[in-house]
């Protein structure tokens, strides 16, 4: 596992179930294209998962 992870919002949360777009807001995503650095936990991979059609992951 990686120590950190990069998350970036690469599609609009606008028209998804609204679960997930609290889901993106929580992760600390706000505008498309925007990343944001967070610790490889269980806890954020299991955000990813559940919005990893919005999101793109890079381990760093």
């Amino acid at each position: 596992m990686a120590d950190k992870l990069k998350v970036t919002l690469v599609k609009s949360p606008i028209g998804a179930v609204p679960k997930h777009k609290k889901t993106v807001e929580a992760l600390g995503l706000r505008k498309l294209n925007k990343t944001v650095e967070l610790p490889d936990n269980d806890a954020v991979r299991g955000m990813i998962w559940h919005v990893k059609h919005l999101v793109k992951v890079e381990e760093i």
